[in-house]
């Protein structure tokens, strides 16, 4: 329990990758933590899409950066893979069922030495007849919204930053 504490606490967003890919045993330990997110009455709408041909990768981040206003900054910061997490439009908890898988992948990933961070503009992305082209291209099905990138890969030697002190009316107590 400790040390799940910890690793809570201690998980940080990166956005500096070296640019091996991560280890298969690490990604499924990573996958498999995000299907035991909790969802709206146990229906498991989220779907996780593993992007690491370097191809695709890219052309994500291309659309992806679109949203930014364009340019050629990478908002996949290196990393050398992405997961996609969509969600099906069909429940009305689809979002926050897709937000708690991305919270298990990105703990799991800190868990296991993998770091992550949480890419917006999936539904930009997925909601474009470029996104649409792909998740039929990847056989996906059905009305989807995209939730989050989720981006994993091994920190750069300088990209783990600090925790910021926690606000203090952060909780507030009615007993």
């Amino acid at each position: 329990m400790e040390s799940t504490l910890k690793d809570l606490k201690e998980r940080r967003s990166i956005r500096s990758y070296k640019p091996e890919q991560i280890k298969e045993e690490e990604l499924q330990k990573i996958l498999e933590a995000g299907t035991y997110a909790p969802t709206g009455m146990g229906m498991q709408s989220p779907k996780i899409v593993v992007v690491q041909d370097k191809e695709t990768r890219d052309y994500l981040s291309k659309l992806n950066a679109e949203y930014l206003g364009g340019g050629s900054s990478d908002p996949f910061y290196g990393a050398p893979t992405v997961l996609v997490v969509l969600a099906s439009k069909d429940r009305p908890t689809c979002v926050e069922d897709g937000s708690l898988v991305m919270g298990n992948l990105m703990n799991a990933a800190y868990a296991v030495g993998v770091g992550s961070c949480w890419i917006h503009r999936a539904r930009e992305v997925f909601a474009s007849e470029e996104g649409k082209a792909l998740l039929k291209k990847w056989g996906i099905e059905g009305d989807y919204v995209g939730v989050g990138h989720c981006i994993l890969g091994y920190p750069a030697d300088d990209a783990e930053p600090k925790a910021k002190p926690r606000k203090n009316d952060y909780i507030v107590y009615v007993r």
